[in-house]
């Protein structure tokens, strides 16, 4: 009976109990004593990449952590981290190439388990992890090389990163880990923290389109998962929004962080809140003012899309805010805004046009002179846009006026037959709208031509009396002259 009692006492664990080792925690439990029966056990404490070596003298091959038993899973896993730590250079590809082979293989099987979720993390894994992935990832970036002023970005040679193989691989690492549904939100956010995505977002300064793409994918997911961290990461890139616009002009990944953002702003509830409607005026609308917008172009005229879709009565900010950056001497950039602004009055309301109108066909009227071409053709495109030709014809007393002028100096003098023929076809636009006030404005501009003429008429009369008047009371001896 007696030995059946202590036979009981001694029960042996279960086997899912043996998998992993027990969690630390800061009471009284993590107090660590040497119990006879524990030596005896002969059983290793954790391993951890606090007490492991970091940077052993030799790369050993490790089994694959299928292949050991699940008792033993827990400290492979970490020895493996600690492989994977290890940094090398690749400037000389022929330098270590055994030893990176074996890291690459080794994050490959450690981004399959991660996606498999065949074995579940504890804390003391996970911390590891993104210690290992915190090593590999963030780290100086190599100074700009290219397109420092602002240039086509087509034209510069793609850089691309020589530890890529790796650095490929500790992405998807920490994607899996973001977007598993093994990964608990909870436990991960700690070391998800405030920090680690201000770290995140300094690496989209990138060189390497690859790792831009990438950093754009995990971002995005940490902000739908971490609905904590939403208001601290469009707060951050506010921030660098604001840096670039208004000390640098220099940044990789602009362009990224905007289609973050595009989808952010999507999700928007209605009505908006005021945060977000001052992200639009001081941070969006100012992204106009950079030589380098043709970057990112795209991308800013989405996000500003989705603001007046969102809220209509925003167009008349947005419309105002994209004049106040217009280039002057910019025919690229000036091609770029009008075909944003076609864009957002395509989704403008009658109301919110009659608003800013005038300021609009003023600058359109100065585009619709331009000397160069292309600017002036797509200014003219606008009348393609039935949307915008139907809003002009309802505010046509107060279009027409505005513009004429333009239109008529294009016919008679313009140097590009394609606008000429463009120019045209808009005046018989107008003329089929309202043939009345058509001609009102024909006989005014006419009367302006003749005042005009009359005026030049005059000014060289007087330039003539002139001449005579100096030349009647020059004396031989001076030596004035007379130009």
């Amino acid at each position: 009976m007696l030995n059946k009692i202590m036979k009981r006492g001694h029960r042996k664990p279960s086997k899912s109990e043996s998998i992993e080792p027990p969690i630390p925690t800061t009471s009284a439990s993590s107090v660590t004593v040497n119990h006879a029966s524990r030596l005896a056990a002969g059983t290793p404490p954790p391993v951890t990449l606090a007490t492991a070596p970091q940077y052993p003298a030799t790369v050993e091959v490790l089994p694959m952590l299928r292949d050991v038993p699940m008792s033993d899973r827990h400290n492979l896993f970490i020895r493996k981290l600690q492989i994977c730590c290890i940094l090398f250079n690749f400037s000389d590809t022929m330098r270590s190439i055994r030893e990176r082979e074996i890291k690459r293989q080794t994050l490959a099987e450690l981004v399959e388990l991660v996606q498999s979720g065949s074995c579940k993390m504890n804390e003391i894994m996970q911390e590891e992890l993104m210690k290992m992935i915190s090593v590999n990832i963030f780290r100086c970036l190599p100074p700009h090389e290219s397109g420092v002023d602002g240039g086509d970005p087509e034209d510069d040679e793609m850089f691309m990163d020589p530890s890529w193989p790796h650095l490929q691989l500790v992405y998807e690492l920490l994607l899996k880990y973001v977007v598993s549904l093994d990964t608990d939100t909870k436990i991960a956010k700690r070391y998800l923290d405030h920090s680690f995505v201000l770290k995140l977002l300094d690496l989209f300064d990138s060189e390497d389109i690859r790792e831009r793409e990438y950093l754009k994918t995990i971002l995005h997911r940490i902000y739908g998962r971490f609905m904590v961290h939403r208001p601290f990461i469009r707060n951050a890139i506010n921030n660098i929004f604001y840096r670039f616009i208004f000390e640098t002009e220099r940044y990789n990944g602009i362009g990224e962080l905007l289609e973050i953002l595009g989808s952010i702003i999507n999700g928007f509830a209605l009505p908006m809140k005021e945060e977000h409607k001052l992200f639009l005026v001081r941070a969006l609308i100012p992204l106009h003012k950079p030589k380098c917008i043709s970057s990112y172009h795209q991308q800013l005229s989405y996000c500003i899309i989705q603001f007046v879709e969102k809220d209509y009565r925003l167009a008349d900010t947005v419309i105002r805010g994209v004049l106040k950056y217009w280039p002057v001497t910019n025919c690229g950039k000036e091609v770029l805004f009008l075909g944003e602004l076609e864009e957002i009055l395509e989704v403008t309301q009658s109301a919110e046009f009659q608003r800013c109108m005038v300021p609009l066909f003023r600058q359109i009227k100065r585009s619709l002179n331009n000397s160069h071409f292309q600017v002036a053709e797509r200014a003219l495109f606008w009348w393609n846009n039935e949307h915008i030709v139907g809003l002009i014809a309802e505010n046509r007393h107060v279009i027409l006026p505005i513009i004429f002028d333009a239109l008529e100096k294009n016919i008679r003098g313009h140097w590009n037959q394609a606008i000429i023929g463009l120019s045209s076809n808009v005046r018989k636009m107008f003329i089929e709208m309202d043939s009345e006030l058509f001609e009102e404005c024909q006989r005014q501009y006419e009367e302006k031509e003749a005042r005009t003429g009359e005026m030049e008429e005059q000014r060289q009369l007087t330039w003539k009396k002139l001449e005579e008047v100096a030349a009647q009371t020059t004396t031989p001896g001076d030596n004035m002259v007379i130009v």
